[in-house]
């Protein structure tokens, strides 16, 4: 019996790496009899093999997360890429993305990209204090951050941002010989056309990185409302002298959210961004 992780997933085989070899395998029939969960891209797993072609999945380790799209498991670290023009930088599409991060115990990194294109200064400096408790990379066609290329290690890694925000370029950057088609952003739509791949692992600077453009879309139907204000962790310290406990930070008397907003200590924009995602999250489980 061998134990490595799952880097490829494609026609149903599964190449799985262990130190420097990597072996073809196939899952054993019980995953697809049982309605037990399939193999995934990043899973750690074990299989019987005595080669590297004819091996067979037999178990999958309990994973620490497992996203949809794409389809990776055990994800350390989301790379939240936003542009600052072409399209505009939104607040609250960063935020949704943030909060869908931490719903999974992913860490997010902020990628701002196309700053070549941006005039305004004040917009950068509100990014910087808006999302001081995270990451940021500010980056452009003429700049590359070069310490972008440090976060990659001992971490797996995916994309996640707007169409159009310049994913698949960034991953160009970042891993050459991948050559991925770049999507064109539509000026009538002010979105770019997806571009799409199955998943693979990537080696880069002692980590691994998922070579897709990731996702742009997101819903939180995998959480409760209730849960939603733990993926706002700059909510974390003012919510200690809420009165009461459980407080959702909406209607609830003398809550410390609600004044730490008004103090500025939380900017608006993230609690109005809370607002709405608590609100998509109600309708959600009225309608179902």
């Amino acid at each position: 019996m061998r134990t490595g992780r799952i880097i490829k997933a494609l026609s149903g085989f599964y190449y799985i790496k262990v130190d420097e070899e990597v072996y073809q395998t196939r899952a054993r029939g019980i995953f697809r009899k049982s309605g037990m969960n399939s193999p995934l891209v990043g899973d750690i797993v074990d299989f019987e093999s005595d080669n590297l072609t004819e091996g067979t999945l037999t178990t999958i380790h309990e994973r620490k997360n497992a996203l949809k799209r794409p389809q990776v498991a055990n994800v350390d670290q989301m790379l939240i890429t936003m542009s600052l023009k072409s399209p505009d930088f939104s607040f609250y599409l960063t935020d949704r993305f943030i909060a869908y991060s931490e719903s999974f115990d992913i860490e997010p990194v902020l990628i701002i990209t196309k700053k070549d294109l941006n005039t305004d200064e004040a917009l950068i400096e509100k990014i910087k204090e808006t999302y001081k408790m995270y990451k940021i990379f500010f980056t452009s066609k003429e700049h590359f951050d070069e310490d972008l290329r440090e976060v990659f290690t001992d971490k797996l890694s995916v994309l996640a941002g707007q169409t159009g925000v310049g994913k698949s370029t960034l991953l160009n950057t970042l891993l050459p010989k991948l050559g991925l088609e770049t999507g064109e952003v539509s000026k009538a739509l002010g979105r770019g056309k997806h571009t799409t791949r199955h998943v693979e692992l990537v080696e880069k600077n002692g980590g691994l990185v998922a070579d897709t453009p990731g996702f742009s879309t997101i819903e939180f139907t995998h959480i409760e409302k209730e849960a939603l204000k733990y993926c706002f962790i700059d909510f974390d310290m003012p919510s200690e002298s809420c009165k009461f406990r459980g407080c959702n930070h909406i209607n609830e008397p003398k809550c410390g959210v609600k004044s730490a907003v008004e103090s500025e200590d939380i900017n608006r924009t993230r609690y109005e961004s809370y607002l709405q995602i608590y609100e998509e999250i109600e309708n959600y489980k009225e309608r179902y």
